[in-house]
This record gives structure tokens, sequence and C-alpha cells, in this order.
């Protein structure tokens, strides 16, 4: 018996229109257009930084080349400028930071998401949220009433006394400095890690917790083995937010880090990040050259970034991969 197929009816003319006019009538032309345009603009935006930071620093390139990035003087009057006390006191105070920030964050999201009681992490997350709206200046201001003399004594003449045989803790105690500066780094991010990090462990399905219990695990056994792991990914990526943020900080780093352009490897001298030089400065430049030298000094905190960013993001690739490819 023979096999009937079916033919297609051939396409009129108009219905490929009406098909366009259809989808538009429904939005969803218009609702694509609409979101191509939006993510165009922060490309567009992203380019146009790039380009205007690259082209106001032109002057300070051409002079200083691919040295810029490797010379530790900063003196105006001879014209003579130099990046690197800047990159490192930037990297420095924000590895500081993140040094004190990341078990304190992760250890409260635990506790606010797995042990504490509904009530107690409702009011203790909002208090937290609110932290994080503080502004920066009035960190700042925490940090010369506040810290700065605590710091100038009794805590760094007792670190000089205990781990003086440390370069880290060696040369005298000012209260300003690299560790002034990377508490308050600390004190600023903290809330980010904790938030972040409490919504990515909230997130692990209830299924998780009750197997590993229902396995023998104790409750914190159930939490630091199953649930953590689970919620990594959320994790790094609330960590690698707080750098970038602690990579940008301005007015409240400016306030305590002694503002000195110079490279130590002591918590208690003073330093000097990219974007405190940048604040501090650029209003006073007095010569084409050190605006130019300033503006390029914003371009390398903006590659600066990108480049930490890049490698948080090949980060939770690997990390991903791995969790998929382990049994």
């Amino acid at each position: 018996m023979p096999v009937e197929t079916a033919v297609p009816a051939p396409e009129q003319p108009g219905s490929a229109s009406r098909s366009f006019l259809n989808r538009l009538r429904s939005g969803d032309e218009v609702a694509h257009f609409t979101t191509l345009m939006f993510a165009t603009a922060v490309i567009l935006i992203v380019v146009l930084l790039v380009v205007e930071l690259y082209r106001n620093s032109a002057e300070s390139q051409s002079k200083f080349g691919w040295a810029f990035l490797s010379s530790s003087k900063w003196d105006p009057v001879a014209g003579a400028f130099g990046a690197l006390p800047f990159i490192y006191g930037t990297v420095f105070t924000s590895a500081v930071a993140l040094l004190i920030s990341v078990p304190l964050g992760l250890g409260a999201a635990i506790f606010l998401s797995e042990l504490a009681p509904p009530r107690v992490s409702d009011a203790l997350i909002f208090v937290i949220e609110l932290l994080a709206a503080v502004p920066s200046v009035i960190y700042g201001l925490l940090g010369i009433f506040v810290l700065v003399p605590l710091l100038r004594d009794p805590i760094e003449p007792f670190l000089a006394r205990t781990f003086g045989f440390l370069p880290l803790f060696q040369g005298p105690a000012y209260g300003v400095g690299f560790l002034a500066a990377g508490l308050i780094l600390a004190i600023m991010v903290v809330p980010f890690i904790i938030s972040l990090s409490r919504e990515s462990l909230l997130a692990v399905p209830r299924e998780q917790r009750e197997a590993a219990l229902a396995l023998g695990a104790t409750r914190w056994e159930a939490t630091w083995q199953v649930v953590v792991p689970y919620a990594r990914l959320g994790v790094i990526g609330s960590v690698f937010l707080a750098l970038a943020r602690a990579l940008g900080e301005t007015m409240a780093v400016t306030m305590v880090i002694g503002n000195a352009p110079q490279i130590s490897f002591s918590l208690f001298a003073s330093g000097y990040s990219i974007a405190a030089i940048v604040a501090s400065e650029f209003t006073e430049a007095t010569t084409n050259l050190h605006s130019s030298a300033l503006i390029e000094l914003g371009l390398v905190l903006f590659f600066l970034t990108i480049i930490i960013n890049g490698l948080a993001r090949l980060l939770v690739l690997s990390t991903q991969r791995r969790g998929t490819t382990n049994p």
C-alpha cells in the first residue's frame, strides 16, 4: 500500500512580514531590541571609560612608558611619577582586608543561615544590610577617632612586642598605616560577604541537610561538609565582590592609610592607594603631566580590577567544572 507523504504548503508571500508583525504586536521584538540596547549600552560605557582614560593619559604614557608601572618615585615638582607604591598599597590593603573579613564573614553567614534562630537571624541581617549602606566617609571618621587611637596604643605596641621578629610587625606605631586601612576595609566589605554568602547557603536544598543528618552527621558536620561545599560558588563570588569593593575604596582609606608613597612590608608603615592618591591630588595638580599621571593611575586601577575579576571568573569556572566531574 503506497505511503502518502505530506507536502508542506508553499509559503504565501507576505507570511514572513505577517509573522514579524505578530511578534511585534506580542512584544517579542520590542523586548528583544530594548534589552539588546541596554546590554550594548553597558559595553559602550566601558569602552568610553577606557578610551577617555587612555586619551587623557597620553602625555604620561609617552614620557614614562612601561617604566611608569615599575618606578617608585612620585615627585610632582621634579615631574617624576611612578605607580608602583600605589599599586602595592592598593593590593596590600585589600589583601589584609580579605584575610580579616573572609573568615569573619563566612562564619557569621554560617551562623545566621544554619544555627541562629529565625528571629535572631532576621534582626541581625537587617543590621548587617544597614552597615553596607553606610557612606565610606563615616567609616573613615570611625577609623580616625576610634580605630587609629586603639592601634597606636595598645594594639600595635603589643603586636610589636609579641611578633616583632616578623617584618610585618616592625617599625614605629603611629596608628595610621596599612593595618588601619586594611581593618577599615575589612569592616566595610564584611557585610557584603555575610549577605551574599548567607543567601547562597540558604539556597542549598533542604534535602542535602536532611540526607547528611540521616547518615549520622552532626548539625555542624552537615553544615561544613555538605552545605558549605554546595554553596561554594556563591561564597567565592561574594569574596571577589568584596575584593572589587576594597580595591576601589577611596575616602576611608585616604583618611587612615597615612598617605606616604612608599613600599614597606610592615603593617605599621604609612602608604598610599591608587584611589586615595587620585582623590587627594587631582584637584591640586598644577601641570598637565601631573594630571595625566593621575589619570593613568586611574587606568591602571581599571585594568587591575578587570584582571582580578577575570581571575575570579576563571576560579569560579574551574571550581564549577571540578564539581561536575567529581563523582
